[in-house]
């Protein structure tokens, strides 16, 4: 019985399948890894990982558990707030900012 499945899984084809997981390795490191700059909050000191990808789109990794450096986090915490609400603190936005006005972080045409 076939079964749906978004992309083909390639099962009668070893070569390719072993060629789309490698690719995939490479995609993943590229979409997850690749352009972070290293950046501290000018505030609170957290190390984050910031990557623009157009004047709207940030990407954020923090380094650490956000709740133990940044006191936004530490107070929603707290309050039992879920991770990741909110994206972001106003403190981090503009240390962001400042690193883009800077030059240290470049923001792609």
């Amino acid at each position: 019985m076939a079964t749906w499945a978004k992309a083909p899984d390639f099962a009668d084809q070893p070569a390719r399948q072993a060629e789309v997981r490698a690719q995939t390795v490479v995609d993943k490191q590229r979409y997850l890894e690749q352009g972070l700059t290293p950046l501290r909050c000018q505030a609170c000191q957290s190390q984050v990982l910031v990557r623009k990808s157009s004047s709207h789109q940030t990407s954020v990794e923090w380094v650490d558990n956000p709740a133990a450096h940044c006191p936004v986090f530490a107070e929603l915490s707290r309050k039992g707030s879920a991770p990741g609400r909110p994206d972001t603190c106003g403190q981090l936005e503009k240390t962001i900012k400042w690193a883009v006005d800077e030059g240290v972080l470049e923001v792609p045409d």
